[in-house]
């Protein structure tokens, strides 16, 4: 009976040890990843954005910033040339003009990537602004279809007078 109440405290003793190391492992790599977590928000905290800005985070980079107003609303068209130059701009609508304005403000060193991603945009532009339209070719087609004559089914009735 003496060993027996032995061997139990025994297992008890190295259960718990087990539990505890568990503990201490779990703790461990809580804290790790909370060290990695801090040291990322820190990176990303001191990293310089790039592309698309507000105007606060543009201006923050103290480089000067000047600008381009664009009249239209395709902005998504001109996003695409920006990123593909790599410039830094930030867009604002200006609402006091009737129509609203779209100013890009841009640093001032990426004064040439930005005239070359505005000329490819604009180029863009004319080309479809000089293509037909789709719609109106549609249109057209469906107007030579019907100006085409019907065929006349005349087989059926003379397979009536046939028979």
């Amino acid at each position: 009976m003496q060993e027996e109440i032995e061997n139990r405290t025994v297992n008890l003793a190295i259960s718990t040890t087990k539990l505890t190391a568990r503990g201490i492992i779990r703790l461990a790599a809580k804290g790790l990843a909370y060290i990695k977590r801090k040291s990322r928000e820190a990176a990303l905290k001191n990293e310089k954005p790039d592309g698309r800005q507000t105007i606060q985070q543009l201006i923050g980079q103290n480089q000067g910033v000047t600008n381009i107003d664009i009249s239209q609303t395709d902005l998504k068209g001109f996003e695409k040339y920006a990123r593909k130059y790599g410039v830094d701009y930030a867009i604002t609508k200006d609402k006091s003009v009737f129509p609203p304005k779209y100013l890009v403000f841009f640093k001032a060193r990426d004064a040439d990537a930005m005239t070359a991603a505005f000329n490819a945009y604009s180029a863009e532009v004319l080309a479809k602004s000089k293509r037909p339209s789709t719609l109106s070719k549609l249109h057209k087609l469906i107007d030579a279809v019907k100006s085409i004559p019907t065929k006349v089914t005349s087989r059926d009735k003379q397979r009536e007078h046939s028979r």
